[in-house]
């Protein structure tokens, strides 16, 4: 069968206001106070990851839900703008699109947001004839969207019946629960990529390797787990295997976990050994945060495969 897309990718899109330099505590009381820098972004993790994927060359389409105002539809040009395929995204009239505000302060920083439509997007808002056009689907924030999250066992199962991979990102879990059907979506994921505190949380294992090892067993297939500047451990049906991360001097890490996603899958759709895909997805996260935001400083492949020399 012919696909027409490399990657589906289902999921959040949001503006991110990016606020720089901001001061450790925020000062209440009405009180004023300059920060470094501010930008408007594309933010999400799904928009960033497809955003991520067309930069590194692969045919990739984006499906999700945004609200018929000036946010959505800046959220639809940026992706357009980056090659990502919007027809099968749904502009929602009466909701409005999710907003996020990231105080960033070093390497760390505080997210908020504004969930609007996003609790709305459904396994049914995706039009079949798409998801079929499509090589591998991904999913990203899987505690934001509840009825995405409920329906993804049986979607995901159909969409492998039908010949495409999956994979999955939680991200984080505002409420801190870290349940809602998670097992039963692993089992009908073949590619799991939580950073190392998702996979604490999701395990409750006192460390990485103990964490990635109960959810392989959990789901039978590949996990990934994204350590940052300590690089990456995946754990396969042979046992784990880990890489470095990079030399990098951080501009904005916003988004580097996502750039990380579309890294690996390039690699694992481009048919990279394990290693291979590890280091190809690190270098992709490192060379992200070049720059502020999680999309102007995405590596094309030629750039990551240079920047793979410091994995």
């Amino acid at each position: 069968m012919t696909r027409t897309f490399d990657l589906l990718v289902v999921g959040d899109a949001n503006p991110d206001v990016v606020l720089s330099g901001a001061p450790g505590e925020l000062p209440w009381g009405q009180r004023e106070r300059l920060v470094e820098t501010g930008a408007l972004l594309l933010g999400g993790s799904a928009a960033i990851t497809a955003c991520g994927a067309a930069r590194l060359g692969l045919r990739t389409a984006f499906a999700g839900r945004v609200g018929d105002d000036p946010a959505g539809r800046f959220c639809l040009d940026a992706l357009r703008e980056r090659g990502v395929d919007v027809s099968g995204c749904v502009v929602d009239p009466a909701v409005a699109t999710a907003l996020t505000v990231v105080i960033a302060n070093g390497e760390d920083r505080a997210i908020l947001t504004a969930p609007g439509c996003l609790p709305l997007l459904g396994a049914d808002d995706v039009d079949p004839g798409l998801a079929a056009s499509a090589r591998h689907v991904h999913v990203s924030s899987f505690y934001l969207q509840p009825r995405l999250a409920a329906g993804l066992p049986e979607w995901f199962a159909e969409l492998r019946e039908g010949g495409a991979t999956t994979s999955l990102d939680t991200n984080d879990d505002p409420a801190g629960r870290w349940d809602g059907g998670i097992a039963a979506a692993l089992a009908q994921t073949d590619v799991f990529l939580p950073n190392e505190a998702e996979a604490l949380a999701l395990t409750g294992a006192g460390d990485v390797r103990a964490a990635a090892r109960s959810l392989a067993g959990i789901s039978g297939r590949l996990v990934v787990v994204k350590r940052g500047a300590d690089g990456a451990l995946a754990w396969t049906a042979e046992g784990p295997a880990a890489v470095s991360g990079p030399p990098a001097a951080p501009v904005d890490t916003v988004g580097a976990g996502d750039s990380f996603n579309a890294g690996f899958l390039a690699g694992y759709l481009g048919g990279d050994d394990i290693a291979g895909g590890l280091r190809l997805a690190a270098a992709c996260g490192a060379l992200s945060t070049r720059a502020a935001g999680g999309t102007a400083a995405q590596p094309t492949l030629a750039e990551a495969r240079i920047g793979m020399g410091g994995v």
